[in-house]
């Protein structure tokens, strides 16, 4: 079984709606999954991909 998430269910659908807006302005996916991720104080960046 899945460990519980250390983060709100609403606080992981922000970071993805944030990357998704703002993919655009990032040369790739990781650089703004790195700018969201600094944002919202999220660990890793590997945790906001998954």
């Amino acid at each position: 079984m899945a460990r519980p998430s250390m983060y709100p269910r609403e606080l992981r659908k922000r970071a993805v709606r944030m990357v998704a807006e703002i993919r655009d302005d990032y040369r790739n996916e990781t650089a703004a999954l790195n700018a969201v991720m600094e944002t919202l104080g999220i660990g890793s960046r590997e945790t906001l991909r998954k």
